[in-house]
């Protein structure tokens, strides 16, 4: 015979100061938790969203960033001839020839400096790239040392309000306008014209990489192909999101694992806590255990009492923790990418994915820290249960 459920909520209820410590312990291992998780799905999705899905990137194979890599005037032409291109009602390739810089700007809060990344880029990145919306001002001008920057990079570092400017290798660019890119990680850059720059920064005209936009996605890894067999080149095609993805894929591999260590750690206190908790409970219901046992339930059904007990416990815990982590979702903060070693500003996201993962987390550390106190719960005789009591 099953202990009643409403038995064991009813307990907690009653003696809400006794699991109350368990409660605390579980909410702030979980939103802390949950907030490392948010931290690495942010940046995770800042890059992810960088770029799309009908676009290739062409770069130096073994490149660990765009600033490293090289595209030739000369190859540069081979490809924009490729049929595989997909093409605007003039004729022309939908490609962005692009190159790539680093500012030492000053942060906001403390001003001390942070690598940003200057991209210049052709009249057609607009269009190329996609999802770049001019919300305040207006487009950089071709020919004038003007410039756009991204909507969260302005938020953080100096001399980027509209209308303001900054100097760069002895020159002065003024800021014309504010962009954003639906949160990718292009909102962490400033933009100007391709050509202007490299002559106002009086820099030889490098192509750092290309945007090409292709008739069909599925032709990207036929057109890597024919890229690495040019003569003379030493060049990749890969999706351009793809690209954008993996240069993340360190920061959030550390932000998960650090995330993970947290768990473990702030877990087995919160675990013992939970298990310091329900001996008490134990202890202070043996009574209530031997009259239990007396009416006819088994051992079998107080252990799964005290263990469901405990689970809900840690779930109250858990559904808390989700609760205060949530303030964090949306928060924007900055990491720098550990490949490229510029900042990428991000926003927390709380996924339902994360949710779910504290939530689980939660319910394991509640079915451990119940676990051995049911177990001595359901093995008291009814006898020493009473005499006990």
């Amino acid at each position: 015979m099953a202990v009643p459920l409403s038995y064991s909520l009813r307990n907690i209820r009653v003696r809400w100061r006794l699991t109350l410590l368990a409660v605390v312990g579980i909410t702030l291992v979980v939103a802390v938790f949950t907030v490392l998780m948010a931290m690495s799905e942010g940046f995770r999705a800042a890059l992810r969203g960088s770029g799309r899905v009908d676009n290739a990137i062409v770069v130096t194979r073994g490149s660990a960033s765009e600033m490293l890599s090289e595209v030739t005037p000369e190859d540069r032409n081979v490809i924009l001839a490729d049929a595989r291109l997909a093409r605007g009602l003039d004729g022309q390739a939908l490609a962005s020839a692009e190159s790539v810089m680093v500012m030492s700007l000053r942060k906001r809060i403390d001003g001390h400096r942070t690598n940003v990344t200057l991209r210049g880029v052709a009249p057609s990145a607009f269009d190329v790239r996609g999802g770049i919306r001019v919300v305040s001002g207006r487009r950089f001008r071709p020919g004038l040392a003007e410039v756009i920057a991204g909507r969260r990079i302005l938020s953080r570092v100096r001399d980027l309000e509209l209308g303001s400017s900054f100097r760069y290798r002895g020159q002065d660019l003024t800021v014309v306008g504010v962009f954003e890119s639906d949160g990718a990680a292009f909102e962490s850059e400033v933009w100007g014209d391709y050509a202007s720059l490299n002559a106002i920064l009086r820099r030889p005209a490098i192509t750092n990489c290309m945007v090409l936009r292709m008739r069909d996605p599925a032709e990207i890894p036929a057109l890597d192909r024919w890229i690495r067999s040019l003569p003379g080149a030493s060049l990749q095609a890969v999706p351009e999101r793809l690209y954008y993805e993996n240069q993340g894929g360190q920061v959030a591999m550390v932000l998960r694992a650090l995330a993970g260590l947290v768990a473990v750690v702030m877990g087995l206190g919160a675990v013992f806590g939970a298990m310091n908790t329900m001996y008490a409970i134990v202890a202070a219901r043996t009574r209530e255990i031997g009259t239990l046992r007396a009416l006819g339930f088994s051992r079998r059904a107080i252990l799964v009492s005290f263990v469901v007990e405990s689970a809900a416990l840690a779930l109250i815990g858990g559904l808390l923790g989700c609760l205060l982590a949530s303030a964090a979702n949306g928060y924007t903060t900055g990491a720098s990418n550990l490949q490229t070693f510029r900042e990428v500003a991000y926003a927390f996201r709380i996924t339902p994915a994360i949710v779910g993962a504290g939530m689980g987390f939660a319910l394991l550390m509640g079915v451990l820290g119940g676990l051995l106190p049911s177990v001595r719960a359901a093995r008291l005789s009814i006898a020493a249960a009473v005499r006990e009591g």
